[in-house]
């Protein structure tokens, strides 16, 4: 934009006119009056001294007074772009736009253009990413909506050449076949919960609740589980004791689930699992003894799930720390 004036080119104009114009005026006064009458009458001497007095003390007044009134001007027109801003910052929104005086443009008013101009290309970057936010939801939505349908296809054809007969070789692919159909439903499952999740699908709540009481039950619901894996399953949640966290029951009731499921999908091997609660830390803490993160097998398959859990964790102001090395995984969730 064009700037069509100068506000501090105006300031110094006006303060040169005061400053210079004055003394020069006076000068060819003294002038006139020194060739005519200033040395026929002492008077009239007395009278200039008083007169150049009186113009240096209003040069002087004029000067204070205008640089008073640019500097409040100006004062007050910079507070009003910054309470614009530091509205925005603490109520976390975009600032509103200011007005401008395009027909006197000045160096104030290119700073506030600019700053509308800043404010509309960021409303229309939010605008953006939320439609493709949007968009990249119901994609995945889609997707994995219509991928069901091929694997129940697929399984259906497992389950019909099971019943014909074939070698152990052929016995063993179709067994591999079918855990393969199995992970891939389990995958877009997860998929589609931290998609749902993430765009606000499922609704936080947080209230107090008895952590102690809820380990407990999430630890009977997996147990047949654990004892159908001949997973040795060594508990220590103490009865008498607890504590509180301020929580979302069923976000941390998945979270679980989510750690449970990767012991069971990755770590059965070990055939071991503790699962304990420590309330003087006010933790809880599940290890097992598996091949450790590390193996190729628990990264293929812990990535969205425990991207679920971080994100879920995170809005309830809790964290997992991961130990991992080949004697096993360890995770303590806990308090950031």
């Amino acid at each position: 934009m064009k700037q069509t004036r100068s506000l501090f080119r105006r300031f110094l104009k006006v303060h040169f006119l005061f400053i210079f114009f004055p003394p020069i005026m006076l000068i060819f006064i003294s002038a006139f009056f020194g060739v005519s009458d200033i040395h026929k009458n002492n008077v009239n001497t007395l009278n200039l001294f008083y007169v150049t007095v009186l113009l240096f003390g209003f040069i002087i007044v004029a000067f204070v007074i205008l640089s008073w009134r640019f500097f409040l001007t100006l004062q007050k027109r910079l507070a009003r772009l910054q309470e614009v801003m530091s509205f925005s910052a603490e109520n976390n929104s975009f600032p509103k736009p200011i007005s401008v005086q395009c027909d006197r443009m000045d160096e104030i008013d290119e700073l506030g253009s600019s700053f509308n101009w800043m404010i509309q290309q960021l409303e229309d970057s939010r605008k953006r990413e939320y439609e493709e936010e949007l968009l990249r939801h119901r994609l995945i939505a889609n997707l994995s909506h219509d991928l069901r349908t091929p694997l129940t296809i697929l399984r259906g054809h497992v389950t019909r050449l099971n019943k014909e007969p074939m070698s152990f070789e052929g016995q063993d692919s179709l067994s591999e076949i079918n855990h393969t159909i199995t992970r891939v439903g389990d995958l877009m499952d997860d998929l589609l919960s931290y998609t749902l999740l993430t765009s606000g699908k499922h609704p936080f709540v947080p209230v107090s609740t008895d952590i102690g009481r809820l380990v407990r039950a999430s630890v009977a619901a997996w147990y047949p589980v654990f004892e159908e894996q001949e997973i040795q399953l060594d508990v220590d949640l103490p009865a008498d004791e607890t504590f509180y966290w301020e929580a979302d029951p069923q976000w941390m009731t998945r979270v679980l689930d989510n750690i449970f499921q990767n012991v069971i999908r990755h770590a059965a091997e070990g055939k071991y699992a503790n699962i304990a609660v420590d309330v003087e830390k006010e933790r809880i803490i599940v290890a097992d003894r598996g091949p450790g993160m590390d193996n190729s097998s628990y990264e293929r398959g812990a990535g969205i799930g425990l991207s679920t859990c971080h994100y879920m964790l995170k809005k309830m102001n809790l964290k997992a720390d991961f130990t991992s090395n080949e004697d096993g995984t360890s995770v303590a969730i806990g308090r950031v």
